[in-house]
């Protein structure tokens, strides 16, 4: 962790964190400016994120404060990598674990001849239409919102860019992937065509983003490090007075 003095957030830093398992982006940048604003002493500080994550996914995600929210827009429109491990031969409503199974498929046939072979559909421009539980607004409203409340959602397909993909391990009915991609990629939606695209029916069991452009989740803070670390300057200051 860099010298406190060495961070200037109000005239903006760009600060890497690895998000939790079941923690919205939201939560993240919440519990994040809570604390620095706690730190300065101020009421207010502009703090945003560079990509959203899913609640069930877990890995980095860029925060710019300050200033540096200027950069927001060109941190999003880096590359990113995910490592997705998938269930074969059944699918759900959401392409992920937040809802349950609605259909089983034969994946017996699967091996990794056929995986090898399919891959490369999915390697370069491609169409790809987002999940109905996503952010997408449809006349204006979250896609997601619309889809809980068992609205019928058709959302377009648009061009997406998956620039690698790497199979990582293969046995049964689990398939792990690392999947090197665009902005605006779904790899939930990644998920679902790829287990049509075998012939069955496939899912997201886990998500890790681990890098969005030069930033690696390897280096980046925990919630509870950094949280940690200006506590403790907090209740330095109370002390000095």
């Amino acid at each position: 962790m860099r010298e406190l003095d060495s961070f200037d957030f109000k005239d903006g830093e760009v600060l890497a964190f690895d998000k939790p398992l079941e923690w919205t982006s939201f939560n993240v940048v919440g519990k994040v400016r809570h604390k620095i604003c706690r730190y300065l002493g101020v009421k207010k500080l502009k703090v945003g994120h560079a990509g959203t994550l899913d609640p069930m996914a877990t890995g980095l995600m860029v925060l710019c404060t300050g200033k540096a929210t200027k950069k927001i827009e060109q941190i999003q429109g880096t590359e990113k990598e995910y490592i997705a491990e998938l269930k074969l031969g059944a699918t759900t409503p959401s392409f992920d674990v937040e809802s349950e199974e609605d259909a089983e498929y034969p994946y017996q046939h699967i091996n990794r001849e056929i995986i090898d072979k399919v891959l490369p559909q999915f390697i370069g421009e491609i169409d790809q239409v987002p999940p109905i539980f996503s952010a997408v607004k449809v006349n204006g409203r979250r896609a997601y919102d619309l889809a809980r409340k068992g609205e019928e959602i058709e959302l377009r397909s648009k061009k997406i860019t998956i620039k690698e993909i790497e199979v990582l391990e293969f046995k049964e009915q689990h398939l792990s992937l690392r999947v090197v991609c665009g902005k605006g990629t779904y790899i939930r939606s990644l998920a679902r065509d790829f287990g049509e695209a075998l012939e069955s029916g496939a899912y997201l069991t886990g998500l890790r983003r681990t890098r969005v452009g030069d930033f690696k989740v390897d280096q980046a803070y925990t919630i509870e490090d950094f949280c940690s670390f200006l506590d403790e300057a907090i209740q330095a200051k109370k002390e000095e007075k």
